[in-house]
């Protein structure tokens, strides 16, 4: 097994923010995977897209509205690869060749471009466009990835599907088996073996779903699915995760109670792949800084590790002011809440209460830094963020809004709060893993159960829950009266009463990232649940 490869197909990959083909936590979730890949020397190699304008580098007008500028990706990185294959699409032959990213400590990855001007259109922007360009995308990602590893002659045994956009790779798979004389549900049933498939979101948006005309009309059929066939495979209209799970050997969501919320989901899908529940992980080598690496492995003293904890809140005070013109306090609690601005994460709860979170900000025992990113077509998502700045604007001195949110200030914010507060709306939050980034810095995760806090928290020991998992309709408001009473019934308290303890939560917090929630670990369950076939 381990001497042949196994492709990893993503639609985004994020290794730094210096190389702008991914919009969030997938692609940061697959760049991890890759590192930690080369970490361990197993033999993956990553398929992927060049994205001419990468996503968008959003920022804040003088009215407080976001508003999005597409500059063009960087290709310092990039090695050309002397090879070229094709897809067609719409009818259309579409030429292909594809680079090498060098310089980020990952395992192998390649990413395709078609070769014509006249064809750019497809790979213009990430997540951009219609449905059709969405199809066209995931052809040359699936198809023209499989053609890809083909024209290398790299030796892949598996592929590993990463969400339902790399679904187009098992037709091409399929349409190779048909070609050597194999029916179509022989090839199907082969190219099942070779197929294992990652599903990460309950969320309706992010399961894709298309007309299986469109489809044909692009040309996903391949010269080998009918209607019928598409129809049998992923109903009509077409649902790519559904198609996924049955063109899979076994499948995975990315939390416990993710398995849990997607066997409940896709219950009703015969044939289905089952759904084992493998937890996210985050490379350690990129997201945990080496200062607290460094006391933690020498056993440092409570003293020693707050001191480190010190320049790291230090650090990201003076990015803040350099940024904002904002001076937070380096003794007053910091609260970080950074994310996609998606409606069903709740980044204004907290802000929801005045009249309770007021005093708090005035007397500067609260104080509160926001970032991330809307979809440029999330109108929802961008009134979130109108409201955190209109927020910031109010209160300059208390609460601050970075603009822009991309990996350098992930690693800043996840470094330098003091608290990480996770709000979304059970159970829509798979897994996250900016927390699991705080956690290893011993920043203290402030969360709801949900994703991987709701098998990670120790409540009042490495960080603290805030509510019992509800997931009623009046859920926002229940979460809310947790959340103000945790904060002040216990966070609060501990930061500014008792720092022996903080600083053991802070201990325990940094054990919990490491060991639990791993890009390491989560590599291991890959290989040991995922990429292996039982004896």
């Amino acid at each position: 097994m381990e001497s042949k490869k196994i492709a990893y197909f993503c639609m985004e990959f994020g290794l730094h923010e210096s190389l702008t083909i991914f919009s969030g936590g997938l692609g940061v979730l697959a760049g991890d995977l890759l590192k930690a890949a080369r970490d361990a020397e197993c033999p993956m190699v990553g398929i992927g897209i060049l994205w001419d304008e990468g996503y968008t580098k959003q920022c804040i007008d003088a009215a407080g509205k976001p508003y999005d500028v597409y500059p063009k990706t960087s290709r310092e990185h990039l090695k050309p690869l002397n090879v070229k294959v094709s897809v067609t699409i719409e009818g259309r032959d579409v030429p292909l060749t594809a680079w090498e990213v060098e310089g980020f400590g990952n395992a192998p990855l390649y990413l395709l471009e078609p070769v014509e001007e006249q064809d750019r259109w497809i790979t213009a922007r990430l997540y951009a466009g219609g449905p059709r360009s969405r199809v066209a995308q995931e052809l040359v990602l699936g198809v023209g990835g499989v053609r890809l590893l083909r024209a290398l002659k790299e030796p892949v045994e598996l592929y590993h599907f990463n969400e339902g956009h790399a679904l187009f790779a098992g037709f091409e798979l399929v349409r190779e088996q048909v070609s050597l004389g194999e029916d179509l549900q022989s090839a199907m049933r082969q190219t099942r073996e070779q197929v294992v498939f990652t599903t990460h979101t309950p969320v309706k948006a992010g399961n894709e779903v298309h007309p299986v005309e469109m489809l044909l009309e692009m040309g996903v059929g391949l010269g080998v699915f009918e209607r019928d066939d598409l129809v049998a495979l992923g109903g009509d209209p077409f649902e790519m995760t559904v198609a996924a799970l049955r063109l899979s050997r076994i499948a995975n969501a990315v939390a416990q109670l993710h398995g849990r919320t997607a066997r409940a989901m896709w219950c009703e899908v015969m044939d289905a792949a089952p759904i084992l529940s493998i937890t996210n992980g985050v490379h350690m080598g990129t997201w945990q800084d080496g200062r607290i690496r460094e006391v933690m492995a020498q056993e440092g003293t409570d003293e020693q590790l707050w001191m480190v904890n010190q320049e790291l809140k230090a650090e990201l005070v003076e990015e803040v002011q350099r940024r904002t013109g904002t001076r937070l306090s380096l003794s007053g609690l910091l609260v970080g809440f950074a994310r996609r601005a998606a409606t069903y994460k709740r980044a204004t709860l907290i802000l929801r209460d005045l009249k309770w979170l007021e005093p708090l900000l005035h007397e500067g025992r609260l104080q509160l830094v926001f970032s991330g990113k809307a979809h440029p077509e999330d109108l929802g998502g961008k009134e979130i963020l109108e409201e955190i700045v209109a927020m910031s604007r109010r209160f300059p001195e208390q609460i601050v809004f970075l603009e822009n949110y991309d990996m350098h200030l992930g690693r800043l914010l996840t470094r330098g709060c003091d608290v990480w507060l996770n709000t979304p709306a059970r159970p829509l939050e798979a897994s996250g893993t900016s927390g699991m980034k705080a956690a290893a810095n011993g920043v203290l995760n402030l969360s709801v159960l949900d994703g991987w806090w709701d098998e990670g928290c120790e409540h009042d020991r490495n960080g603290w829950q805030f509510g019992e998992g509800y997931e009623g309709p009046d859920a926002d408001q229940r979460d809310l009266e947790a959340l103000q009473a945790t904060l002040s019934q216990k966070v609060l308290p501990t930061y500014y009463e008792d720092r022996p303890r903080w600083i053991s939560m802070m201990r325990r917090s940094i054990h919990t990232g490491q060991e639990q929630f791993s890009a390491r670990r989560m590599l291991g369950d890959y290989r040991q649940k995922l990429y292996s076939r039982p004896a």
